[in-house]
């Protein structure tokens, strides 16, 4: 049996010179998708909540908190996923200025 993928729902909030700041609302077991950043970026978690991160590297899973926020750099392939059992959601900072486009 297939199973189709839930994807999370993006929606952009801003894009000016400086960011592009969206934000990911994730059912349970919603994913991104596979997708590479081409600006450093920055999450900032509005619930608490648990993630899986795929990566060619292989797939860890962690729990986050709401406002706890954490940065990560761009170019690494990934997969993000609700691997919790309640709705999640984030918000995602992009930044401008940091590598393509800079």
């Amino acid at each position: 049996m297939t199973h189709s993928a839930i994807p999370a729902v993006a929606t952009r909030q801003i894009e000016d010179d400086g960011v592009i700041v969206t934000r990911w609302d994730f059912a349970p077991g919603a994913q991104t998708g596979w997708h590479r950043h081409a600006l450093d970026y920055v999450v900032v978690p509005l619930v608490d909540g648990v993630m899986r991160l795929e990566t060619d590297a292989g797939s860890g899973q962690e729990r986050v908190s709401a406002g706890v926020s954490y940065r990560r750099p761009a170019g690494v392939e990934h997969n993000v996923i609700n691997a919790g059992e309640d709705a999640f959601a984030f918000v995602e900072i992009e930044l401008k200025g940091t590598h393509e486009g800079s």
